[in-house]
C-alpha cells in the first residue's frame, strides 16, 4: 500500500513531465511561427549532483543557472531523506 506522501510525489512527478512536454511544444510552435529565429541552445547533463554544461554562450549560461538550481534541489532532497 502506498503512503499518502508517496502518492503525492508520484502525481507531482507525472504532472511535471506533462508540463515539460507542454512547454517544449509551445516553445516549438512559437519558434516555428516567428519570422526571425535565432537558434541558441544549451544543455545540462547531471551525473548525480555534478553538472556538465554545453551549448552557445547564452544557452550555456541559462543551462548553468538551471544546473545550479538542480544541484541545490538535489542537496536539499538528500538532506530531507536523511531526516526521515
Amino acid at each position: 500500500m502506498m503512503t499518502m506522501k508517496g502518492g503525492l510525489l508520484i502525481i507531482a512527478g507525472i504532472a511535471m513531465i506533462f508540463i515539460g512536454f507542454f512547454l517544449v511544444f509551445i516553445g516549438t510552435l512559437i519558434t516555428a511561427t516567428s519570422e526571425e529565429a535565432e537558434v541558441e541552445s544549451g544543455g545540462v547533463i547531471m551525473i548525480g549532483p555534478i553538472p556538465i554544461v554545453f551549448g552557445t554562450q547564452r544557452g550555456a549560461t541559462l543551462a548553468m543557472i538551471l544546473a545550479i538550481i538542480l544541484m541545490l534541489l538535489w542537496i536539499f532532497m538528500a538532506l530531507l531523506s536523511r531526516r526521515v
